[in-house]
Protein backbone atom coordinates (compact mmCIF):
# COMPACT_ATOMS: atom_id res chain seq x y z
CA UNK A 1 0.00 0.00 0.00
CA UNK A 2 1.02 3.55 -1.03
CA UNK A 3 -0.18 6.59 0.37
CA UNK A 4 -0.20 10.03 -1.33
CA UNK A 5 -1.05 12.99 1.04
CA UNK A 6 -2.30 16.56 -0.35
CA UNK A 7 -3.56 19.31 0.38
CA UNK A 8 -1.40 21.42 2.78
CA UNK A 9 -0.48 24.62 2.51
CA UNK A 10 -0.10 28.57 4.49
CA UNK A 11 -3.62 28.99 6.43
CA UNK A 12 -4.66 31.86 8.46
CA UNK A 13 -5.78 31.36 11.88
CA UNK A 14 -9.24 30.97 12.04
CA UNK A 15 -9.33 28.88 8.82
CA UNK A 16 -10.00 25.61 7.29
CA UNK A 17 -8.41 23.11 5.43
CA UNK A 18 -9.00 20.11 3.75
CA UNK A 19 -6.37 17.14 3.46
CA UNK A 20 -6.73 14.24 0.94
CA UNK A 21 -4.80 10.81 0.86
CA UNK A 22 -5.10 8.66 -1.58
CA UNK A 23 -4.06 4.82 -1.40
CA UNK A 24 -2.55 3.05 -4.24
CA UNK A 25 -0.72 -0.08 -5.43
CA UNK A 26 -3.58 -2.15 -3.28
CA UNK A 27 -6.79 -1.55 -2.07
CA UNK A 28 -7.77 -0.23 1.45
CA UNK A 29 -10.90 -0.94 1.60
CA UNK A 30 -10.89 -3.06 4.67
CA UNK A 31 -8.76 -1.05 6.33
CA UNK A 32 -8.85 2.18 9.12
CA UNK A 33 -7.74 4.79 7.48
CA UNK A 34 -5.86 7.80 9.90
CA UNK A 35 -4.00 10.94 10.92
CA UNK A 36 -1.15 11.86 12.76
CA UNK A 37 1.05 14.98 12.91
CA UNK A 38 4.02 15.81 13.83
CA UNK A 39 5.44 19.70 14.69
CA UNK A 40 9.14 20.34 14.81
CA UNK A 41 10.72 18.73 17.55
CA UNK A 42 7.77 17.03 18.68
CA UNK A 43 6.62 12.92 18.32
CA UNK A 44 3.78 12.64 16.18
CA UNK A 45 0.35 12.59 17.22
CA UNK A 46 -2.77 11.42 16.55
CA UNK A 47 -5.31 13.46 15.04
CA UNK A 48 -8.34 11.04 13.94
CA UNK A 49 -8.99 8.14 12.34
CA UNK A 50 -12.26 6.32 10.53
CA UNK A 51 -12.82 2.56 10.34
CA UNK A 52 -13.23 1.04 6.91
CA UNK A 53 -16.78 1.11 6.20
CA UNK A 54 -16.96 5.34 7.51
CA UNK A 55 -19.39 4.45 10.03
CA UNK A 56 -17.42 5.21 13.37
CA UNK A 57 -14.54 8.06 13.59
CA UNK A 58 -12.36 8.94 16.35
CA UNK A 59 -10.73 11.95 16.82
CA UNK A 60 -7.87 13.42 19.05
CA UNK A 61 -8.14 15.91 22.14
CA UNK A 62 -6.61 18.86 20.01
CA UNK A 63 -8.89 18.82 17.34
CA UNK A 64 -11.78 17.19 19.06
CA UNK A 65 -14.76 19.25 17.73
CA UNK A 66 -13.83 21.31 14.73
CA UNK A 67 -12.11 18.38 12.77
CA UNK A 68 -14.12 15.79 10.32
CA UNK A 69 -13.07 12.77 8.94
CA UNK A 70 -14.47 10.92 5.50
CA UNK A 71 -13.76 8.40 3.06
CA UNK A 72 -14.21 7.61 -0.46
CA UNK A 73 -14.27 4.09 -1.02
CA UNK A 74 -14.43 3.94 -4.69
CA UNK A 75 -11.46 5.92 -4.42
CA UNK A 76 -9.45 4.91 -1.78
CA UNK A 77 -9.39 8.19 -0.35
CA UNK A 78 -9.45 9.27 3.42
CA UNK A 79 -9.86 13.24 3.72
CA UNK A 80 -9.39 15.46 6.87
CA UNK A 81 -10.83 18.78 7.93
CA UNK A 82 -10.02 21.09 10.31
CA UNK A 83 -11.94 24.59 11.01
CA UNK A 84 -10.65 26.90 13.31
CA UNK A 85 -7.24 26.66 12.50
CA UNK A 86 -5.22 27.99 15.29
CA UNK A 87 -0.98 28.26 15.44
CA UNK A 88 -0.18 25.07 17.41
CA UNK A 89 -2.32 23.50 14.01
CA UNK A 90 1.02 24.22 12.50
CA UNK A 91 2.74 20.46 11.71
CA UNK A 92 3.53 18.35 9.10
CA UNK A 93 0.64 15.83 8.52
CA UNK A 94 0.67 12.12 7.77
CA UNK A 95 -2.11 9.65 6.46
CA UNK A 96 -1.58 6.13 7.47
CA UNK A 97 -3.73 3.02 7.03
CA UNK A 98 -4.24 -0.41 9.74
CA UNK A 99 -5.76 -3.56 8.85
CA UNK A 100 -7.05 -3.46 12.19
CA UNK A 101 -10.46 -1.19 13.03
CA UNK A 102 -10.47 -0.82 16.87
CA UNK A 103 -9.81 2.67 16.13
CA UNK A 104 -10.34 4.12 19.31
CA UNK A 105 -7.74 2.26 21.09
CA UNK A 106 -5.13 2.64 17.81
CA UNK A 107 -3.83 6.24 18.74
CA UNK A 108 -0.14 4.76 18.78
CA UNK A 109 2.02 5.40 15.75
CA UNK A 110 3.09 1.38 16.12
CA UNK A 111 -0.11 0.79 15.49
CA UNK A 112 -0.57 1.86 12.26
CA UNK A 113 1.23 -0.08 9.37
CA UNK A 114 1.21 2.09 6.24
CA UNK A 115 2.43 5.75 6.13
CA UNK A 116 2.26 8.51 3.83
CA UNK A 117 4.75 11.25 3.00
CA UNK A 118 3.60 13.93 4.69
CA UNK A 119 2.02 17.72 4.18
CA UNK A 120 2.73 20.37 5.52
CA UNK A 121 0.22 22.61 7.31
CA UNK A 122 1.36 26.58 8.43
CA UNK A 123 -1.19 28.27 10.35
CA UNK A 124 -0.20 32.29 10.50
CA UNK A 125 -0.73 33.67 13.30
Amino acid sequence: VQLQASGGGLVQTGGSLRLSCAASGRTVSSHALGWFRQAPGKERMFVAAINWNGRSTYFGVSVEGRASISRDVTKDTVFLQIDSLKPEDTATYYCAASDKNTIATMTRVNQWQYWGQGTLVTVSS
